[in-house]
């Protein structure tokens, strides 16, 4: 087992989080390579009051990947978008519309 030491200067933001409930139950939520689960990380983060320090905190420890600050993250940068493997369809879908819990409330058009 290897040992990582962090220095995690002042993260006092970190107490104020949606994200934080104790138990960790939204791990896989905000690392969730399903398209489905980025979008309800990004809107879960809306509402948060550390949005904008939780991002540029991750930034600053270049992140390798997960949602951070309502903005997908990979190899330390922020993602513009995540699309499904593949050809990518000629008519764009839809974007999925999320209330701030995360649930699904419609399709846009």
């Amino acid at each position: 087992m290897f040992a990582i030491e962090l220095d995690l200067k002042d993260e006092s933001w970190r107490l104020d989080a949606r994200c934080r409930d104790g138990s960790a139950s939204l791990v896989e939520l905000f690392f969730s390579e399903q398209l489905d689960d980025i979008l309800r990380a990004k809107a879960f983060c809306r509402a948060c009051p550390v949005r904008e320090a939780c991002l540029e905190a991750a930034l600053e420890r270049h992140e390798p990947w997960g949602v951070w600050g309502g903005e997908l993250i990979a190899n330390g940068k922020v993602l513009a978008q995540k699309r499904k493997r593949g050809r990518p369809p000629k008519v764009r879908p839809p974007e999925p519309v999320y209330d701030e819990w995360g649930r699904l409330v419609s399709q846009s058009a």
